[in-house]
C-alpha cells in the first residue's frame, strides 16, 4: 500500500491510499471535522479527474479522518469575505465546488464513500452524489443551511427532492440530524455497515480488481445489514410529512402542522414547528421552491441555479441573513438570530423571484459546468 501526500502543507489535507486498483482519498482536517476548505477541494477535483483517466484504477473510496466523514463546507473564510465586500471570491469557492460535486456525480467509476461520522452541507455535496454511500451507527446527516441564513445547496435541491414522498422538503426546510439507520431508511445511504466492520470491507474493496457496480454492491452488502429504527424517528412520522410538507407554501405547511398539534399532543410535531419558526423565513421560501424544481431536473440544472442564488446571498443586496446566521450560530454563538423579514408572511414570492435573476456584475458569469460527453442528453444522471 502506497500512502502519498506532498510536503507543501496543502495537500496533506486529503491524503491518497494507493491499493492495487483502488485510490483511497482521506479527509484530512479533523480538527476543523474535515470541513472543506478551497485546497482540499481543488486537490480532489484533480484527484478524481486523474483517477477517471487512469485505466489502472477501478474504484474511489471517499472516507475522513476522525470523527467526521466531513461536516461541510470552511464557513469561516466566507463569512470575512462577505463582510469585507468581496463575495467574488466565495463565489469562486463555490464554483470550485460544484464543478466538483457535478464530476462525483457523473462520474465513470464507482465511488465508495464511508460516512462514519458528521455528513453536513458539502460533504453531502461530495457523498450524496457518488454511487455507493455506507452509513454506519456514527452517522449524522444534515443540511442545516436555513437556521443560518442560507439554504441547502451542493446539489441536494436534487437528491432531497427525489427522497420517498416529502421527506426532502421535511429535512431540507427543518435542518433535522438524521442518524445512519434513517439515512439509510430514505436512500440517503445504500448501505448501513456496523463502523467495528470497516476495515474488513475496505480490504474487500481493494481484493475486488472490478469496476462492476453489481460485484461492488454486493461485496458491500456481504458487511451490512438492515438497522432498526429508533422509536422516535422521524421516519415513523411519514404520514404526518406527507400530509403536511406536501403543502404549496411555507404558510400552509406550518399551519397544517399548528392543526395537528391541536387535534393530539405530540413533541415530534411542536419540534418541527419550533425548527421553522427558528430559521430564516426568506431561506425558508428559497428552500422550498428549489426543492419543488429540482424534482423535475437534472443534478447539472440544480446546481447552476444555486449557484446563481448563492451569489445573490453572499452579494446580500437584497437581505442581510446570512451575516445574521453567520453571527448567531458560528461567531458570537448566541444562536439567537434577528431576521428580516422577520416572519414568512412578509416573505412575498416577488422577494424570492429576485433571487432568481441574472447577478447584476458585468464580471459575473453563470456556472459553466465541464462537458462530459458520455452523458444521456439534455441532463447529466445523477446515481441516487
Amino acid at each position: 500500500m502506497a500512502q502519498t501526500s506532498c510536503n507543501n502543507g496543502e495537500t496533506d489535507q486529503v491524503l491518497v491510499e494507493e491499493r492495487g486498483s483502488v485510490r483511497t482519498f482521506i479527509l484530512n482536517r479533523p480538527k476543523q471535522l474535515n470541513a472543506l476548505s478551497f485546497q482540499m477541494i481543488s486537490r480532489l477535483a484533480e484527484l478524481f479527474y486523474a483517477s477517471e483517466e487512469d485505466s489502472n484504477v477501478k474504484m474511489i473510496i471517499l472516507k475522513g479522518h476522525g470523527r467526521a466523514f466531513c461536516a461541510g463546507g470552511d464557513l469561516s473564510t466566507p463569512f470575512h469575505i462577505i463582510h469585507q465586500g468581496n463575495w467574488q471570491l466565495g463565489a469562486n469557492y463555490i464554483r470550485e465546488l460544484y464543478t466538483l460535486i457535478y464530476m462525483i456525480a457523473t462520474y465513470r467509476k464507482p465511488q465508495v464513500s464511508i460516512l462514519n461520522g458528521i455528513v453536513m452541507g458539502a460533504g453531502a455535496g461530495v457523498s450524496i452524489h457518488g454511487r455507493f454511500r455506507v452509513a454506519t451507527e456514527k452517522s449524522v446527516f444534515a443540511m442545516p443551511e436555513t437556521a443560518m441564513g442560507l439554504f441547502p445547496d451542493v446539489g441536494s435541491s436534487y437528491f432531497l427532492s427525489r427522497l420517498p414522498g416529502f421527506f426532502g422538503e421535511y429535512a431540507g426546510l427543518t435542518g433535522f440530524r438524521l442518524d445512519g439507520a434513517e439515512m439509510f431508511a430514505c436512500g440517503l445511504a445504500t448501505h448501513f455497515v456496523s463502523s467495528d466492520k470497516l476495515p474488513l470491507l475496505e480490504q474487500a474493496l481493494v481484493e475486488v480488481n472490478t469496476s462492476d457496480p453489481d460485484a461492488i454492491s454486493a461485496i458491500i452488502s456481504h458487511f451490512s445489514h438492515i438497522p432498526k429504527l429508533k422509536e422516535g424517528s422521524p421516519y415513523h412520522k411519514m404520514k404526518i410529512i406527507n400530509h403536511c410538507f406536501s403543502r404549496r407554501t411555507i404558510e400552509e405547511i406550518i399551519s397544517t402542522l399548528e392543526s395537528k398539534a391541536l387535534d393530539k399532543k405530540d413533541d415530534w410535531i411542536s419540534s418541527t414547528i419550533q425548527l421553522l419558526k427558528k430559521a430564516s423565513p426568506t431561506s425558508l421560501k428559497i428552500t422550498l421552491r428549489l426543492i419543488r424544481e429540482g424534482r423535475l431536473q437534472g443534478v447539472d440544472s440544480c446546481l447552476v441555479r444555486e449557484y446563481g442564488i448563492f451569489c445573490h446571498v453572499l452579494r446580500g443586496e437584497f437581505n442581510k441573513d446570512i451575516l445574521e446566521g453567520f453571527r448567531a450560530i458560528i461567531i458570537e454563538k448566541d444562536r439567537n438570530p434577528k431576521w428580516d423579514p422577520s416572519g414568512v408572511e412578509l416573505v412575498r414570492d416577488d422577494d424570492v423571484d429576485r433571487y432568481y435573476t441574472k447577478i447584476d456584475d458585468e464580471d459575473w458569469e453563470d456556472l459553466k459546468l465541464p462537458p462530459r460527453s458520455y452523458l444521456p442528453p439534455p441532463h447529466a444522471i445523477a446515481k441516487l
